[in-house]
């Protein structure tokens, strides 16, 4: 019997049709236009996304990074509230639909799902690509300016990524007030640069205010510890890169590494973890020291060493972004 196809191959799979009929130049152009507004920090009232070209450039090389980005922060979240499972998703500013196949990822089966966003070609792109996904295909992609004019009716979950970066500070706190009053659970994803964390950390300040309960990354619901301009709170997913993707930066690995800030918040109870490992993990010879957020809230380094047995060999197994101490440990 042949294993399940996972989403992220199914995406994979869906997107080299695409690619194949691609002109690379074409590509390449349209792929630096949209980094250059994706890095930049003036806001946009216009779809960065205008025509097919750009938008199968960027399904080439931002899709599989926002999918991989977005479901790491959606497996933080459902470890926090096991048992959940969204009765309805709606993805504000969703594009051609990353975050769809990342909830779809996460918590497998059919549930009612809206795209919003304000570029046809990318929910036109969005429709064509879910087509072949069975627990996609009914998904409505519906055009909708998002802003302070936006309105959402009531659903399980709404997923924001990769957008407040391209609304105006009006717009980006309209747009998250307007999440939480419509949703049970909402999940804003944004690079992990400190202008992304700064959007990050304002949402959930919002959130908070609004009722919610922070389920992830942060194992407390308190002022972010990280004194302010010192440091940001990032994570990182690795993302495996297409053919296109090589092609257009240049690069021959196979992979890179996406960095991202987020906050998952929940209007039910949710259980944090009791620390989160915040940096990558630095192994000596001996010993391994992990930067952690804990619950207090408080930010501090720990040093686990052979003595501690199981729990070092657990460090050395520790990635950035996991929980601290692992699942196991904590039912020790």
């Amino acid at each position: 019997m042949n294993a399940p196809v996972s989403s992220a191959d199914a995406l994979r799979a869906a997107l080299a049709g695409l690619l194949d009929g691609l002109p690379p130049k074409a590509a390449a152009q349209a792929v630096e236009r949209l980094i250059a507004n994706y890095r930049g920090r003036t806001p946009t009232d216009a779809p960065v996304l205008r025509d097919r070209s750009d938008v199968a450039a960027y399904a080439a090389y931002r899709m599989p990074a926002t999918f991989e980005a977005v479901r790491t922060a959606l497996e933080a979240f459902a470890a926090a509230a096991p048992g959940w499972v969204p009765g309805g998703h709606v993805d504000v500013g969703g594009g051609t639909g990353a975050a769809t196949w990342a909830v779809h990822a996460t918590w497998p089966g059919e549930r009612p799902v809206t795209v919003l966003d304000w570029a046809e070609p990318a929910l036109a792109l969005g429709r064509e690509l879910a087509a072949g996904h069975p627990g996609l295909r009914a998904a409505r992609w519906q055009r909708a300016r998002i802003g302070q004019a936006l309105t959402l009716e009531s659903t399980d979950l709404v997923t924001v990524s990769y957008v407040l970066n391209e609304l105006t500070p009006a717009d980006r706190a309209a747009l998250v007030d307007t999440a939480a009053s419509a949703a049970r659970a909402v999940v804003i994803v944004e690079p992990g640069t400190p202008d992304g964390y700064a959007r990050v950390l304002q949402a959930r300040e919002r959130l908070v205010a609004a009722g919610f309960r922070i389920a992830a990354p942060c194992p407390h619901g308190a002022a972010c510890p990280i004194a302010p301009g010192t440091d940001w709170c990032h994570f990182s997913a690795r993302v495996s890169r297409s053919s296109l993707h090589r092609q257009v930066k240049g690069g021959s690995l196979a992979y890179e590494d996406e960095k991202f800030s987020y906050v998952a918040a929940a209007r039910f109870p949710v259980a944090p973890v009791p620390a989160r490992v915040v940096r990558r993990p630095q192994i000596r010879k001996g010993q391994v020291l992990l930067d952690l957020c804990e619950t207090e809230p408080a930010l501090r380094r720990a040093t686990v060493t052979k003595r501690h047995g199981d729990l070092y060999k657990a460090a050395r197994d520790a990635d950035w972004g996991d929980a601290w101490p692992p699942a196991d440990e904590q039912r020790r």
